[in-house]
């Protein structure tokens, strides 16, 4: 019996030790520096960090959060959604835009307090289940992130509904396996808004596409995002990270509620044909 019991013990500290937490430190002061939320139209709200931006979109059915940035980005939007007059306790859906530490390094602890359903894309739920040691660039690093499971898996155009918000996750892999994108509508008292949630396909590999072995198809989805986000048609649009659409050009904490400070569609399509361009330049010297 001693020795089943000094098994059991021995099996679960590999296990514990096994999924220890590593997440890189070497990222930039703004990703964990606090910023104040606020209203960017309608139900859409951002209560991420001074760059890891995270979105609340509130319903009379409960919230959706989209995105959790750096494990210690918990406090802060613990706090923004509070300053924001909203419940923490009331987030029914987890969304993200790629299963990397920087965006969902609160994921777990989120979904585990407030008891949220986590969707996501059918590519990148190995990587949230390995707590990131199964993607093809950043496994490197081992387990950067609390693994977490998903409760549904999405597909490309499925949509995902809460109350009166209905969101249309759309595949942009290449970034990771199962980037995505987001579409849906809101209204204030003035007018309606095409909402688009972008991840933005930059790359992050230093070597030629045709060496990453785990991800042989890396180059052809990048070709298929940058055709997919050329076709989206919207009013406003806001990234993952707040430097990729300007948001501290576009917003100052002191600033009123302002929606137009979002339209700028040209900014949008500058910053695609600006990594597409960096995308095919890779690809010729393949």
């Amino acid at each position: 019996m001693k020795k089943y019991f000094l098994l059991a013990a021995l099996t679960w500290a590999v296990q514990f030790f096994a999924q220890a937490v590593h997440e890189p430190k070497n990222h930039p002061k703004e990703w964990s520096k606090p910023y104040e939320p606020f209203r960017i139209a309608g139900n859409l709200y951002y209560v991420g960090t001074y760059d890891l931006a995270s979105y609340l979109i509130v319903t009379e059915k409960g919230n959706i959060l989209i995105n959790t940035g750096l494990a210690d980005s918990l406090p802060i939007i613990k706090n923004n959604i509070k300053k924001l007059g909203f419940t923490y306790g009331d987030i029914k859906i987890l969304l993200l835009n790629q299963a990397h530490y920087d965006h969902l390094g609160a994921m777990a602890d989120i979904k585990k307090e407030t008891g949220a359903k986590l969707y996501v894309d059918y590519a990148d739920a190995d990587v949230m289940t390995s707590g990131g040691k199964s993607d093809y660039e950043m496994g490197k690093y081992g387990v950067t992130f609390k693994p977490v499971n998903p409760d549904f898996i999405l597909k490309d155009r499925q949509w995902v509904t809460l109350g009166n918000t209905k969101l249309m996750m759309l595949h942009h892999p290449g970034h990771t396996k199962g980037s995505c994108s987001y579409l849906f509508e809101t209204r204030d008292k003035s007018r309606s808004y095409k909402v688009l949630i972008a991840n933005m396909p930059s790359i992050i590999i230093d070597h030629k596409f045709s060496e990453v072995s785990t991800y042989p198809d890396i180059a052809k989805d990048y070709a298929y995002t940058f055709t997919e986000m050329k076709k989206l048609d919207f009013d406003i649009w806001v990234a993952a990270h707040a430097s990729q659409f300007s948001l501290h050009e576009k917003h100052k904490p002191t600033d009123s509620y302002n929606p137009k400070a979002f339209m700028d569609k040209k900014e949008y399509f500058d910053e695609l044909n600006d990594l597409e361009k960096e995308y095919l330049e890779k690809k010729s010297a393949e």
